[in-house]
């Protein structure tokens, strides 16, 4: 190998890979989409979310009525 190839290979393409991946990070990520700022108003409904929609309105099994308890283990990691 010459010097002219060395240095392509260990200069240039490292160099352009950086190139490459400094432009991809660096682009206009929403390519001008509106954003909202804090102090605009909000035109929009209000939206409540949930994690699981098919449980909205269903509540906990209730707990035993004796207190005897149905977990077991802790920190020493009896289970």
């Amino acid at each position: 190998m010459n010097l002219v190839e060395t240095i392509v290979v260990f200069v240039a393409i490292p160099a352009a890979i950086y190139f490459l991946f400094g432009a991809f990070t660096l682009r206009s990520k929403n390519g001008g989409t509106p954003r909202y700022r804090p102090g605009q108003p909000w035109d929009y409904a209000p939206l409540w979310w949930t994690a699981n929609p098919e449980g909205v309105g269903h509540h906990a099994p209730a707990a035993p009525a004796e207190n005897i308890p149905t977990v077991k283990g802790g920190a020493r990691g009896n289970w």
